[in-house]
């Protein structure tokens, strides 16, 4: 009889573990599952960022296109054929914007802008 009743006491000992481990599991399963949840929202988050990453980039490569075009804009404009012509205001396009492009780098030819496409 005392043997029977150190197995029972010993069988409800194993229960109660394994309730506490239960327990420990549910508790580890839904922190998971938040987990989970706020890496989801960190990818959504990530994707928003790389979109507008991609938009800075596309606008920053084509800078130099501006710059070129303000430049050539600029040296189109007409000078005075005589002395009395020069007396007087020129006739200017209206002025947009000025940028000194004394110090501005002409900016590396890319395969695309000469013609050429890469081996795929």
């Amino acid at each position: 009889m005392v043997a029977k009743a150190r197995r029972v006491g010993a069988l409800q000992q194993r229960i109660n573990e394994k309730k506490l481990e239960l327990e420990s599991l549910k508790q580890l399963r839904d922190l998971s599952a938040g987990l989970a949840g706020q890496m989801e929202q960190l990818e959504e988050k990530l994707g928003t960022l790389s979109n507008g990453t991609e938009a800075v980039a596309a606008v920053l490569s084509n800078w130099h296109n501006v710059l070129r075009a303000i430049s050539l804009a600029s040296a189109k404009i007409p000078k005075p054929k005589d002395d009395t012509a020069a007396e007087e205001e020129p006739a200017l396009p209206q002025t947009l914007v000025r940028i000194p492009m004394q110090h501005i780098k002409p900016a590396p030819v890319s395969e695309e802008q000469n013609g050429v496409e890469g081996v795929k």
